[in-house]
């Protein structure tokens, strides 16, 4: 009777632990879902917040409405975007140290009439300053000759008289060898003029550029004709961009599969295609990262301050959030919506590091 009682209780006892371990499994596979269902969320977040970033970063109530076929006719076919395109990189090495931001204007056309030149008018950025300009090259098209011969290129300043008339000052003029069949890109130096003309803003920007040959035929590309898309006019301009310096902590690092449920920084691609951004011309896609998990009170002794939060007023209090601690720019190539092309630091676009604050 003993034996079968003693038997009795070491079953009921067996059971009751298997139970709790069921729970126990239960609970905890509950608990990763919950953690899943939260990433995901966290992660729909990042995104949403990287769309609304980029926008407020550069002044955009919206995407600026950029299709790839005009993006295809509006980049143009040359020698300092090409560059860009081949040495591109996302990254940007030492956010501490000044950068470099280059700008890229493409000769608008004249809206008045008549029409008081041929070409071109320029409509500048404002974060071109007559002090931070490092160069800035006018770069010319000069379509193919019929035979090797000399071109001499022209670069005149317009400035509006009265009574409407224009007063012509010439800028720059090349004597050009070239070879029969081939056309060319050509650059002139006109940093002074840039700076001369943002020292005066009254000045509307216009230029008028002509390449004659031997024969006086104008070679100069200054209009969009059948086949010519991408080689009008345009301006290239780098500034200087001065640091801001940021706080560095370290971090969790998890991926999706991690079981870890506290703050953790979370790998996350952004592809700007999936937005139907064409108007970002690089990167298409990069690495954004984001912060997912709890802040659980023992974890706080590094946060003083919210420790001490927490403790004066434990139910006035959320607690602190996975945010992230360190974030760092990325390049970036795009059009604004003046139809620009941008090329510069875009900052706090990289999760680096993730913490409790």
């Amino acid at each position: 009777m003993l034996l079968l009682f003693c038997l009795t209780v070491f079953l009921s006892a067996g059971f009751s632990m298997e139970t709790k371990q069921t729970s126990k499994l239960l609970a905890e596979s509950g608990e990763q879902c919950s953690a899943c269902d939260f990433r995901e969320h966290s992660k729909q977040m990042r995104l949403h917040n990287i769309k609304s970033q980029i926008l407020s970063i550069l002044r955009l109530e919206q995407a600026p409405n950029i299709s790839r076929d005009m993006i295809r006719q509006l980049l143009p076919k040359a020698p300092p975007l090409t560059q860009l395109l081949d040495q591109y990189d996302p990254r940007v090495e030492d956010e501490d140290h000044a950068t470099t931001e280059t700008i890229i204007t493409m000769a608008t056309k004249q809206n008045t009439k008549p029409k008081l030149y041929s070409c071109c008018l320029f409509s500048l950025s404002p974060k071109i300053q007559p002090k931070n300009i490092l160069s800035a090259k006018l770069w010319v098209h000069l379509r193919p000759a019929d035979m090797v011969t000399t071109v001499f290129l022209q670069i005149s300043h317009l400035k509006p008289g009265k009574e409407g008339n224009n007063t012509r000052v010439r800028v720059r003029s090349l004597k050009i060898d070239t070879d029969a069949g081939a056309g060319s890109w050509q650059s002139i130096d006109i940093k002074s003029l840039l700076q001369a003309w943002l020292h005066q803003p009254e000045t509307n920007y216009s230029i008028e550029i002509n390449a004659y040959d031997s024969r006086g035929e104008d070679l100069a590309t200054t209009s969009a004709e059948p086949g010519e898309e991408g080689l009008q006019p345009f301006i290239e301009v780098k500034i200087l961009d001065s640091p801001k310096r940021s706080r560095r902590d370290s971090g969790l690092n998890c991926d999706e599969e991690s079981a870890e449920t506290r703050c953790c920084r979370y790998p996350l691609t952004v592809d700007f295609e999936e937005f139907g951004w064409d108007w970002i011309i690089a990167p298409k896609r990069y690495r954004a990262n984001y912060c997912s998990g709890e802040c659980e009170f023992m974890h706080l002794q590094q946060y003083p301050h919210a420790h001490l939060v927490n403790k004066a007023n434990p139910r006035g209090t959320a607690g602190p959030c996975c945010t992230p601690t360190k974030m760092s720019p990325i390049n970036m190539l795009y059009f604004n919506r003046k139809e620009q092309i941008i090329y510069g630091k875009i900052p706090s676009m990289v999760v680096d590091h993730c913490g409790c604050s």
